[in-house]
């Protein structure tokens, strides 16, 4: 599938995404791509999260493609049951570990557990060895549970501005691969 085909749909993580965000910057890039607003960046709540992405996505017209990070996996996730239409693909970047009791803030937890059954569409899952919100056991078991490929990203940290991923072209690449090995839509 090409992007011309897709609704990209950006789902930022808590705080959201700065102009510097490597999910900013592919949003500028991309011509069928667009954010996820939520109303609450700092003070994420579950129903508002989900119910968010469950509109942006019920509302595309092409087939959608999720492109989320962080807190935003999990809310897209855990919108599924909210949405209406076949989502075509799932690129997942740095899912946090929301059953981590550990986890800061600590309101990051109300977004778990992550369901534990294969998704119901192609996903990749990207995660660092060293992110300071999951173990990289965390997320490479969740991407299994759920089916997905997985990429190891090495000691990268968090994959975002603040580790050094503003543009981060190695994903660019990986998403347009992601995207090439999904079937086009029927005409």
């Amino acid at each position: 599938m090409r992007v011309a085909e897709a609704d990209i749909l950006i789902i930022p993580g808590y705080k959201g995404s700065p102009d510097d965000h490597w999910q900013s910057r592919w949003e500028r890039k991309l011509s069928t791509a667009r954010q996820v607003v939520q109303a609450e960046w700092s003070k994420p709540v579950l129903d508002d999260w989900t119910d968010a992405v469950a509109r942006a996505v019920n509302a595309c017209d092409r087939p959608v493609v999720l492109v989320a990070h962080s807190l935003g996996v999990a809310a897209a996730v855990q919108a599924l049951p909210k949405i209406s239409r076949p989502i075509a693909g799932g690129f997942f970047v740095s899912p946090p570990d929301v059953a981590d009791e550990t986890i800061r803030p600590k309101h990051l937890r109300t977004f778990g557990p992550y369901p534990r059954e294969p998704l119901p569409f192609p996903s990749l899952v990207v995660a660092s060895r060293n992110d300071g919100f999951s173990s990289f056991e965390a997320a490479e078991a969740i991407a299994a549970a759920w089916g997905s490929q997985f990429v190891d990203a090495g000691e990268v940290g968090h994959i975002n501005a603040e580790s050094g991923h503003g543009p981060w072209p190695e994903g660019l690449l990986t998403f347009g691969r992601f995207m090439s090995g999904l079937p086009r839509p029927s005409a």
